[in-house]
């Protein structure tokens, strides 16, 4: 079923660059701040490729974001400032972090390796969300200029013994990096260059199934930009060096990060949501008209920490609505809300998401699917806190607060062919950009 491959990975130059300096977040999780950090940070930081600052390329002659970042990645390679692996491998790639809002600390473990690209109706690779035109269009142009991929789609496959993990760091010993996000989170890679722990992995990865966790535009750009390069891979059979797969051609596959579903490691956040700039909006009437659908509770004025703490009781679909008024606790009513999501398919029904969506945001907010898409009075916010003050500072009408997507529900989903609504799943935490390159040529 899945496909890996190890690969000669560009990297950064330890004795050329400090990886603190260099690495980043990914490029759809990188706000303006911090894209002005990042450049500040060093003249080799990977913002430059992936999210350059239009302003300070000479668009008179001819110079873009995607051409100069181009440039810069072919002259680093040159500086000796990236370098690359003299022999393929694979990379065991373990973060540390504290739970947000908790004391707990978890490890999250995976690796990096190259994946075979799949149609969605090969059922090798499976999706969870839908995906937007433009951030693909982007994507695609970045990728034709550089012809190398920078960040790693986050992965997720089923093995409840752990004995992919065991292939891979049993016996690892120090790690070859460590770096410190500005989240705190500690990130270690071990390069893994033994054939017999390669030919291992590829063995134990053969059968599985793979779901999408983060990456879906990536992922999509990628497979569309393999099919177009597909003739390089006619009549030919996957080679083999040091007798170790490898893929068709370069563009058939693409840099992943491969994580454990079962593992204890793998947390889910919730993306909350805050709608913003709606024609007289009231408050008032708004929870008359929702009364129709839920059972609506007063909260205390509180912090959003005890409004999570609360949905976590829920047993069926609850949310917590937060207006200029107060914080209410929004239970629904099954019977009433039925025939609204008629439409939907029976697994997305039970979703508290769906049902936000379909009764909250389209029936009594007006926003339908074509706003939710454009995001035209809709924000995404994974901190509640941040959520809740943008209500309480007047720039915002209403914060929905809601509880995390189950490993079950996402499972149940996407291996059924269907997907959520936008921003079902925030896990965290996210995948550094820059601790491996895969270039195509």
């Amino acid at each position: 079923m899945a496909r890996i491959y190890p690969f000669r990975a560009w990297r950064y130059n330890p004795s050329a660059v400090r990886l603190d300096d260099v690495v980043t977040q990914p490029y759809d999780k990188i706000t303006p701040a911090m894209q002005q950090a990042y450049y500040q940070r060093s003249p080799y930081n990977l913002v430059r490729i992936t999210l350059g600052l239009p302003e300070l390329f000479d668009a008179e002659h001819g110079e873009n974001v995607y051409t100069r970042a181009a440039r810069d990645f072919r002259s680093w390679r040159e500086q000796g400032v990236l370098t690359q692996e003299t022999e393929p491998c694979v990379f065991a790639y373990a973060q540390r972090f504290r739970v947000p809002g908790t004391d707990a600390v978890k490890e999250r473990r995976g690796f990096i390796a190259l994946g075979k690209l799949h149609d969605y109706n090969e059922r090798v690779v499976f999706r969870h969300e839908q995906t937007l035109s433009k951030p693909k269009s982007d994507r695609l142009n970045l990728l034709n200029a550089t012809h190398a991929h920078f960040g790693q789609i986050f992965m997720l496959y089923s093995d409840p013994a752990g004995s992919i993990e065991k292939i891979l760091y049993e016996g690892s010993g120090a790690a070859d990096v460590e770096v410190t996000d500005e989240y705190g989170v500690l990130h270690r890679l071990w390069r893994v260059n033994s054939p017999a722990a390669i030919r291992l992995l590829t063995t134990a990865m053969a059968d599985k199934k793979l779901i999408i966790a983060d990456g879906h535009h990536r992922y999509e750009t990628a497979l569309n930009y393999s099919k177009l390069h597909a003739a390089k891979g006619e009549a030919k059979a996957e080679s083999n060096t040091n007798d170790l797969p490898q893929p068709l051609y370069p563009e058939a596959a693409v840099m992943m990060t491969f994580v454990n579903m079962d593992s204890d490691g793998l947390l889910v956040l919730p993306t909350h949501r805050v709608v913003h700039s709606l024609a007289n909006f009231d408050p008032k009437a708004f929870f008359v008209a929702a009364e129709q659908f839920f059972s609506i509770e007063p909260l205390p004025t509180a912090q959003a920490s005890s409004y999570i703490g609360k949905l976590a009781q829920q047993k069926g679909t609850a949310f917590v609505a937060v207006t200029k008024t107060g914080a209410f606790l929004l239970r629904a009513k099954p019977e009433a809300i039925a025939p609204l999501l008629a439409a939907l398919p029976e697994r997305q029904r039970q979703l508290d998401l769906s049902q936000l969506h379909a009764v909250v945001l389209d029936k009594l907010l007006g926003l339908d699917a074509e706003k939710v898409r454009e995001q035209t009075n809709l924000r995404y916010l994974r901190d509640a806190q941040e959520a809740v003050e943008q209500v309480r500072k007047a720039e915002a009408d209403v914060a929905f607060l809601t509880n995390p997507v189950t490993m079950e529900q996402l499972k149940e989903v996407a291996f059924a062919g269907e997907v959520m609504p936008q921003k079902s799943t925030d896990f965290y935490p996210k995948l550094l950009s820059g601790l491996a390159i895969y270039a195509l040529e």
